[in-house]
């Protein structure tokens, strides 16, 4: 089946830290981070497929590599680097100040107006190193 091509496109979203946000460490909480990280990714495949049509599977993971402390304004990049048949996959990083303070995939699932999974017929063209290796670890996460 010959699908539509795409270049991998990079989205960005930011969301500034408030009291609200964080947990008892005085650090942003997770559970709000991942809130912020899902929706980033949902952003990149809405921007492929019709957004009635994209439901979250997983969440593979978000490697928290620094904290992310108030009054911080966090940088959302986005881009699915893989579609399966009916799968598409994000990856995640969220920066702050340059430095990547996060990084995560998350697969979204295509589906029909019944919620059962339906092909999306869309390609990922990877085209740069850095994407090419992000596809490469895309495509072995189950």
């Amino acid at each position: 089946m010959q699908g539509l091509l795409m270049e991998i496109k990079t989205q960005n979203s930011h969301h500034l830290v408030t009291t609200a946000d964080l947990n008892h460490h005085g650090t942003l909480y997770a559970g709000r981070t991942a809130e912020w990280f899902v929706e980033a990714g949902f952003i990149a495949a809405a921007k492929l497929t019709n957004p009635a049509n994209i439901v979250c599977l997983k969440i593979h993971g978000m490697l928290f590599t620094k904290p992310a402390l108030k009054g911080q304004v966090l940088c959302f990049e986005s881009k699915i680097v893989h579609a399966g048949r009916t799968s598409l996959v994000a990856y995640i990083q969220i920066e702050h100040d340059d430095e990547v303070i996060l990084r995560g995939f998350i697969t979204f699932i295509h589906v029909n107006e019944q919620g059962r999974p339906d092909p999306h017929g869309i390609v990922i063209n990877a085209s740069t190193a850095e994407d090419i290796a992000l596809q490469q670890e895309a495509q072995t996460l189950r």
